[in-house]
């Protein structure tokens, strides 16, 4: 499906103006003492493989185990008196619900988070242990926005949507931001992509502080929507895709992050489900790090062969870490499991 923005020019205009390098600075004022300053990892067997130098961000390390907090903590911190004390609520699948209710927690603000029932467990739990009212919702039969803008106009809440957001957006480039200000200037930042806050923020990042640094995002193959907008730049939308990088189920980029993505980024690219967890799995037993699906999709592009840059000095960002550990035997197997032409991955349901 294709949409096309109302008066383009102009949401071109004000999308671009929403959000620059000078409000990316500014949260990173705020989130001192309150973010991780996350580590940077390196590997001579990924440098070696891919001919290259390789700087992995690892977000999965961040406090509700993925970069999510940054954007959230951003957002909320900049409320009115009033709005905290009315109450936030927001939508997600699981890790922008995490960092909204943690956020929230710190900060003394009623959160409600509206998830889909079939979020992993894990993050489900997580929401609410920071003390968040859930409420879920089924994926098939419920919009998850026309829930959150109702909701909020019935509880006269402040909606802080997961990535088209301005204070969002600006939070999320922290990430990258804390990249650059440790290892220098890039040649290539990799970054995932669902709704593109986390890619829009990391590329202003990359424009102020590496110029000359290709930013390229990356998707799962069965939700493609971002790369099919970003070659178009028409708006398209992908109905609840059924991928195993569950942060990048998104139906579509949104007002503010599709005009930042065709102006800051350089390249969009697609990985196979096979790919996401193989990635994964090496990154667990290579780097000693847990990380969940969506969170080794920028990795799985290059591990894989889908970015070839020798000689380049390239910079990864691992989103989060958010992973149900029971699953991960199941998952194992599936990623050791030779493809199918006909079906590349098993139904994401079928993991659960």
């Amino acid at each position: 499906m294709t949409s096309a923005f109302s008066s383009h020019s102009e949401l071109n205009s004000s999308a671009l103006a929403s959000v620059t390098f000078l409000d990316t600075e500014a949260a990173a004022k705020r989130l001192v003492h309150q973010a991780h300053h996350t580590p940077v990892m390196t590997s001579t067997q990924v440098n070696q493989q891919v001919k290259s130098q390789v700087f992995f961000k690892c977000e999965n390390f961040q406090r509700t185990g993925s970069f999510k907090f940054r954007g959230a903590y951003n957002a909320l911190s900049q409320l009115s008196t009033e709005q905290r004390q009315q109450g936030v609520l927001t939508y997600s699948s699981g890790n922008h619900a995490q960092a909204i209710a943690l956020s929230s927690q710190l900060l003394g603000i009623p959160a409600t988070i509206i998830m889909p029932a079939d979020a992993p467990a894990v993050k489900q739990a997580a929401t609410r242990s920071y003390g968040a009212t859930v409420i879920l919702y089924d994926r098939q039969t419920t919009d998850r926005e026309t829930l959150a803008h109702q909701l909020a106009a019935e509880q006269n809440l402040t909606l802080i949507p997961p990535f088209d957001h301005p204070h969002v957006i600006a939070g999320q480039g922290t990430a990258a931001k804390e990249l650059f200000d440790e290892v220098g200037e890039l040649d290539l930042l990799l970054v995932c992509c669902g709704g593109g806050g986390l890619l829009s923020g990391c590329a202003i990042a990359a424009h102020a502080l590496s110029p000359n640094c290709k930013v390229i995002g990356v998707e799962p193959k069965r939700a493609d929507d971002a790369t099919r907008s970003f070659y178009t730049k028409t708006l398209q939308t992908v109905h609840n895709p059924n991928t195993i990088a569950d942060g990048a189920r998104t139906s579509a980029l949104g007002n503010y992050t599709f005009p930042l993505v065709l102006h800051y980024v350089s390249d969009m690219v697609t990985v196979h489900e096979i790919a996401i967890l193989r990635t994964m799995f090496f990154l667990w037993e290579r780097l000693k790090i847990v990380v969940e699906p969506t969170g080794a999709l920028a990795a799985a592009a290059l591990l894989e062969g889908v970015i070839a840059e020798p000689d380049a000095r390239i910079g990864v960002i691992i989103s989060g870490g958010n992973i149900d550990l029971k699953q991960a035997r199941k998952l194992f197997t599936k990623a050791n499991t030779p493809e199918k032409p006909e079906r590349l991955f098993p139904l994401a349901s079928e993991l659960s």
